[in-house]
């Protein structure tokens, strides 16, 4: 008796096999590893909602402090955190996080770029020079420096021009513990433009009022990048995860289809 409990004991631990991981689920040659870039006047937390989605189907999730002191600054955080990744990444950025994205998005093992809402300069482009050819946008009226020259936005107008898809409550929350940015970081000319060389996606958010949607479609359009349009403002990676977060996998599992369409011809 003791002889056949242990012989089925032994058959059933042969044919136990453990439960997938969320990774594993992934499919084949998919990039697991996905960089998040805030935007000025945000911290990392503001990518929380899509990191959360992310993570659960199975992707490493970063999410970059920036310092917001200097462009080159914020690009040598993104840096960090990119060397830390054990493979190939995708790199997202949303406002001012493109302006990042594009300087740190030469480093080799980035796959792909996805902008959200974002600056997308080229070689020699400023946001200062960028936002000369028109009006200046609601967001961008409402900005207001500290004494050492730190730009925030208006916290009264801060609900109606960046978090106007968020309950109000919500978005006053946001108002209040929004991280201003050296405004001498708007005049540095960018440096590399990333996109030139990797494949790249642009979730334009077409009732934006702090960067224009105008702007953004002339980003995604010069750059050739597959482009989303979604029907929010700015915060768009906040209020619409979902939406947000198709577009970075459809990213992860792009560059590998481009580089498997490559390999066969």
């Amino acid at each position: 008796m003791m002889n056949l409990l242990l012989t089925t004991l032994m058959l059933s631990a042969a044919v136990f096999v453990a439960p997938a991981s969320a990774a594993d689920r992934l499919p084949s040659g998919t990039t697991r590893n996905i960089v998040l870039v805030p935007g000025a006047f945000a911290d990392e937390s503001s990518w929380d909602n899509v990191s959360a989605i992310l993570k659960a189907k199975g992707y490493s999730v970063s999410a970059v402090k920036l310092p917001l002191t200097s462009l080159e600054d914020d690009v040598g955080a993104t840096q960090a955190v990119l060397d830390a990744q054990d493979g190939p990444t995708v790199l997202v950025g949303h406002s001012w996080g493109g302006f990042v994205i594009g300087e740190a998005g030469v480093n080799p093992k980035v796959t792909a770029l996805v902008y959200v809402s974002a600056f997308a300069p080229d070689k020699g482009e400023s946001v200062t020079k960028l936002s000369a050819g028109g009006p200046p946008s609601p967001g961008v009226q409402a900005l207001r420096p500290d004494d050492k020259g730190f730009l925030s936005i208006d916290k009264a107008a801060f609900p109606a021009v960046f978090g106007a898809d968020l309950p109000k409550k919500e978005a006053e929350i946001l108002a209040g513990k929004q991280k201003p940015i050296n405004h001498t970081a708007f005049d540095e000319p960018a440096r590399n433009a990333a996109w030139h060389t990797k494949p790249s996606w642009f979730v334009v958010s077409n009732k934006d009022l702090v960067l224009d949607p105008s702007a953004q479609n002339l980003f995604a359009g010069r750059m050739k990048a597959t482009k989303t349009v979604v029907e929010g403002g700015h915060d768009t990676l906040i209020a619409f995860p979902k939406q947000v977060a198709a577009v970075i996998e459809a990213a992860a599992a792009g560059t590998h289809k481009r580089q498997s369409a490559a390999s066969s011809n």
